[in-house]
């Protein structure tokens, strides 16, 4: 009886051994899991819809897997003004506390990044790097007279005042850095109340912001951030894709190879590549120019110099239509972009080589149309006049006789005596019959 008590026993210890063991990974995984998770995405770039997209969907998808926080990496000169404000309101909205972080050294955040900064429930920049320069730049297809540009500055303020002040920030900078476009380092940004934190890197960001309270819709949260595990969501290629054809230079190349590629097209009925390749590049191009401040006078004027261009080729106007047409090109692309922002125009080292091409290749078709016009016909009866042949059989003054020409037997007459075997060169074609004389 005691040996089967004993027995039981020893059973039952090796079975809680057992279970222990089992049960190890599960209680260490239960564990790793407790660990608090951020989640961190990269923009540099300006801010634009495909931007706008990227960092929304970034804050939906951090809202669903309930991290800590979700940091934004941010260098940007700046942006559009709509996809700016459709930021600071995802933010705004978020479940989740946003952390922008200007990053890493020499980076900024600058006119439309100002606002996106200063929304975030808490901001921090590295060393070495500045804020500022938020004054407004006019996005629309035209210019605007003084009592417009002040409505929209005074618009600007009062929207700047208004995050800064709904997130304790320093409300009289915000106004200075859209009324006068003053700019500070991270330093004195810590120091006027602009930003939160300095960090010179992710850790020490983290343990900065480690029991900061931030209040979201739901209420006051405190981060916990220390030693949190770190999440990166790289950019998929789409909003790769999207973010590269909101570059004006790609915009204002798409739209140049696009009317090369239909040029080609009509030029040469039933080549179908050119003709694709151009409408695919033409639609692209489009779409990149509803993303950026375009004026339409300017594209008018871009479309009339590649007009006048194509008309050089079927009219002849003596080089007029070419130098029109680079002139008009020229300054339709130097105002197709209606922005002081150099981020938001085409550059000049795409400008002048892209007209510079398309001119020369119009003057390259010119003068090969030109030389096809003046060339010596080649075939037909234009082609047999002053080609060089044999008499194959006497002809006497007024006689008819044979020549060997261009690899044929000819009637011809002459109006010498030209023995056989003799060079002779065609003067005339009358039907069926060459007039010819002796050779020089």
């Amino acid at each position: 009886m005691a040996l089967s008590s004993l027995l039981s026993f020893k059973m039952k210890i090796w079975g809680i051994v057992w279970t222990l063991i089992l049960l190890l990974p599960v209680l260490s995984l239960s564990a790793g899991s407790s660990r608090p998770q951020v989640q961190v995405i990269q923009v540099d770039s300006t801010i634009n819809p495909a931007i706008e997209e990227f960092i929304l969907q970034s804050i939906n998808k951090a809202a669903q897997a309930e991290v800590e926080a979700l940091i934004i990496e941010l260098d940007t000169p700046g942006g559009l003004d709509t996809s700016m404000r459709n930021i600071v309101k995802g933010i705004f909205n978020s479940s989740v506390p946003i952390i922008v972080y200007v990053y890493p050294s020499g980076a900024r955040a600058a006119s439309a990044g100002v606002m996106i900064t200063l929304a975030a429930h808490v901001a921090a920049m590295v060393p070495g790097t500045n804020i500022g320069a938020a004054h407004p730049v006019n996005l629309g297809g035209g210019g605007m007279d003084e009592e417009m540009k002040k409505k929209v500055e005074n618009d600007a303020v009062a929207y700047v005042q208004g995050i800064a002040r709904k997130r304790g920030r320093n409300e009289e900078w915000a106004a200075q850095a859209v009324r006068e476009s003053v700019s500070v380092t991270a330093e004195k940004a810590l120091e006027l109340n602009i930003i939160d934190i300095v960090a010179s890197n992710l850790q020490e960001l983290l343990a900065a912001a480690h029991g900061r309270k931030v209040t979201l819709d739901s209420g006051p949260k405190e981060l916990n951030t220390q030693d949190a595990e770190i999440i990166r969501t790289e950019m998929g290629w789409r909003h790769k894709i999207l973010n590269t054809l909101s570059n004006p230079n790609i915009a204002y190349l798409l739209m140049i190879l696009g009317f090369y590629g239909l040029i080609f097209e009509l030029s040469s009925p039933g080549a179908i590549l050119p003709g694709i390749l151009g409408g695919i590049c033409l639609i692209l191009g489009l779409y990149s120019l509803q993303t950026l401040p375009i004026n339409y006078a300017g594209l008018l004027l871009f479309l009339f110099g590649i007009m006048l261009l194509i008309l050089e080729v079927k009219v002849t106007s003596y080089g007029a239509l070419t130098i029109g047409g680079v002139v008009s090109m020229l300054l339709g692309s130097v105002m197709l972009f209606e922005s002081p922002a150099p981020y938001l125009r085409a550059s000049w080292s795409v400008i002048i080589p892209a007209v510079a091409t398309t001119a020369g290749l119009i003057l390259f078709a010119l003068g090969f149309a030109l030389k096809a016009r003046l060339s010596k016909p080649v075939t037909g009866k234009e082609g047999l006049i002053g080609e060089i042949g044999t008499v194959y059989s006497k002809l006497d003054k007024g006689q008819e006789g044979k020549v060997f020409v261009h690899g044929e037997y000819w009637n011809a007459e002459s109006e010498e005596v030209l023995e056989v075997g003799e060079k002779v060169e065609v003067t005339q074609v009358k039907g069926l019959k060459l007039r010819v004389r002796k050779a020089t």
